[in-house]
Parts: C-alpha cells; sequence; structure tokens
C-alpha cells in the first residue's frame, strides 16, 4: 500500500537541502504517508554506508540488522529532535508510516526525529562532525 497526502511538496531549506513541506494545515494524528520500503541485508547495508546513501536509509527489523530504504517522500524528511512527526514500521508489511504528532500550519516544514521517537535526544552521526 502507497499513500501519500496530496499536500505534499518536496522544498529546498536554507540549510537542509530538500525538505518535505505542506501546502494546507494538517491535524494532529493525521496519516501522512504509508510508503513501501526495500529491505537490505548487513553486507548490503556495508556497501551502501560508503555512499551517499547511508543518509537516507534506516535500520530495519528488530535486530537492526538489516536496514531499508524507503520510497516515496520518506527519506527527504529532515531531522529534528522538537520533530513535528512520527515514524512507524510496520516489518511484516515492509512500510514505514509517517503521522502528524501536532497540528501543522500551511506551509511549514515537516520534521521526524530520526532516533525513532519523538523525545529521544541521542545524538546523530551527523551531530558528531
Amino acid at each position: 500500500m502507497f499513500f501519500l497526502l496530496p499536500c505534499l511538496q518536496v522544498r529546498t531549506t536554507k540549510t537542509m537541502g530538500n525538505g518535505v513541506f505542506t501546502s494546507e494545515a494538517i491535524r494532529a494524528k493525521t496519516i501522512i504517508e504509508v510508503s513501501p520500503v526495500v529491505v537490505m541485508n548487513g553486507r548490503e547495508r556495508e556497501y551502501l554506508d560508503q555512499t551517499l546513501m547511508h543518509d537516507y536509509i534506516f535500520e530495519w527489523g528488530d535486530t537492526e540488522s538489516q536496514c531499508c530504504l524507503a520510497l516515496g517522500y520518506v527519506s527527504i524528511y529532515n531531522h529534528s529532535y522538537n520533530a513535528n512527526c512520527e515514524y512507524e514500521m510496520e516489518y511484516g508489511d515492509a512500510l514505514i508510516r509517517i503521522k502528524a504528532i501536532r497540528h501543522i500550519a500551511k506551509g511549514e516544514e515537516l520534521f521526524i526525529n530520526y532516533n525513532g521517537t519523538s523525545n529521544n535526544r541521542k545524538p546523530l552521526w551527523f551531530d558528531a562532525h
């Protein structure tokens, strides 16, 4: 299954490259996107980690021995520790769901916390540089 709100737009940001924005207000708890994923094993992850694709993949599975590339816009959402969206992984169905965790105003950029939960402030790989 694939679902994408028609009000979503990919636009260039001032500091983070591309980002996902909304052309309409979005209510809290709204499902924004449901995206299928391409799952890859640990060996394939080693190759991806040597490329720019490293910045666009998600750890996948309960043991995190796999990774995935989400189709749709999922890999374009930028990170914020104060995210307005969260992502949920459905391992059995091989998809990622993006959901609004608060009201999002028209024109606002949509953010996810790359750590998986909105309150997780663990430093990320790019914070170390």
